[in-house]
């Protein structure tokens, strides 16, 4: 890229004790995030109950918090930049544990959603912050990318413990709220940590200035603009999971029933094991091919579940997250790396608004869809259509390669 810079970095740290610390507080951070943002799937039925909802209104609770991510990543990502990489964090880790703590003071469905926004908003900050930040310290293309899915290895770990936390709470009678509270306690400790932990120095360049126009100039660029649009491809079809599969597995009578009980958490474990599976895979086989294999795979168990019905659909949407794995963390890699790091912020930004927009949209389709036709089945062909457009965009970026002369490290 040609245009000016807006931030000079100081070069990568080496790995020394600083960089494994930030390394393990952005892992945690993801894990935080993941243990509230997929245990949605769960509360959901409870919500339902509790408040008279129906499916469309339900979805709230996801769509939510993702529309508040998305118009933070947008519009505040460039913070990241212009602010430095750690206030930026501890300021949306702040804003996440306070957040947080206020479930325990009300109980109306209103007043769970406007603090799902506030959550929205902090996720937004610290997130830009912690993937700009991840940049920062990576000293070549390949190790950003094997850091991503380490990170996104332990958002799935966290995918697993939140709705597990979830489920132990309601068997034992307690308030889903507590896991919030939990999630709370954890951010804090966090933010302590990232206070005290030294961060690669970043400091002003005189060549231009870093605001909101410069940031949304990036959403100009066609390589932001096709992994943006890739990424929430693929959201919309992994979110259908965490979001409607208990739905739609909540009736099935067969013979499968304990794997339908426990279809969520292995969904979570499949995807969170094969995170860290991509890190190996990724050395050995390019990041196309990869993606290409993995994209189809996932296609597959969506038009199985598609043709054949929740029969399928017990066993191919659980086992659609050990091919959803390596997905979501290596576009993001490739999306940012083909920035410069003074543009990371920005950049991450960009992606994550068009990450939650998915996030909200794909959902709330899939449930007005549901309530239209009187079926959740309904909605999981929508998502089958995003999978199938996933896998054409995977198999033109195989024969292609349009990113080839477009990496900055």
């Amino acid at each position: 890229m040609n245009e000016k810079n807006n931030l000079t970095l100081s070069p990568p740290l080496s790995e020394d004790a600083s960089v494994r610390r930030i390394k393990l507080l952005t892992y945690m951070m993801f894990f935080v995030f993941a243990m509230t943002s997929d245990a949605v799937g769960v509360i959901i039925p409870q919500l339902i109950e509790t408040y008279q909802l129906n499916l469309t209104q339900a979805s709230a609770f996801h769509y939510i918090p993702m529309i508040f991510i998305a118009l933070s990543g947008l519009l505040l990502g460039y913070l990241a930049d212009k602010w430095g990489r750690k206030s930026t964090i501890v300021i949306g880790l702040l804003i996440f544990s306070l957040a947080c703590f206020l479930f325990s003071l009300g109980s109306s469905f209103i007043y769970f959603l406007s603090l799902l926004a506030l959550i929205g908003i902090a996720i937004g900050l610290f997130k830009t912050g912690a993937l700009a930040l991840i940049g920062d310290i990576s000293s070549s293309n390949k190790e950003h990318t094997s850091t991503m899915n380490k990170v996104e290895g332990f958002f799935g770990i966290g995918a697993i413990v939140g709705p597990a936390i979830v489920s132990y709470l309601l068997v034992s009678g307690i308030s889903w709220k507590y896991l919030y509270i939990s999630a709370g306690v954890l951010c804090a400790l966090l933010c302590l940590a990232a206070m005290k932990t030294k961060y690669p120095v970043s400091k002003p360049s005189i060549e231009g200035k870093v605001n909101l126009k410069s940031s949304l100039k990036v959403m100009k660029d066609p390589y932001a603009m096709g992994f943006s649009l890739a990424i929430a491809l693929y959201v919309a079809t992994e979110v259908a999971i965490y979001v409607w599969m208990p739905t739609l597995l909540a009736d099935y009578t067969g013979s499968l029933v304990w794997l339908a009980t426990y279809s969520l958490t292995i969904f979570f474990v499949l995807r969170a094991g094969g995170r860290f599976l991509g890190v190996l895979m990724l050395k050995h086989f390019k990041w196309q091919t990869v993606m290409c294999w993995f994209s189809l795979a996932v296609f597959l168990c969506y038009l199985g579940t598609a043709i054949i019905g929740v029969e399928a659909a017990v066993v191919l949407l659980p086992l659609s997250g050990l091919f959803m794995s390596m997905i979501y963390p290596t576009l993001n890699s490739k999306g940012i790396s083909c920035f410069h790091p003074s543009k990371h912020g920005a950049v991450a930004g960009v992606i994550l608004f068009f990450t939650a927009v998915s996030a909200a949209v794909a959902p709330l389709l899939m449930g007005v869809i549901s309530d239209l036709f009187g079926h959740v089945s309904y909605g999981f062909y929508l998502a089958t259509f995003f999978a199938a457009i996933l896998a054409l965009a995977a198999i033109y970026n195989l024969i292609a390669d349009p990113t080839q002369h477009n990496v900055h490290k």
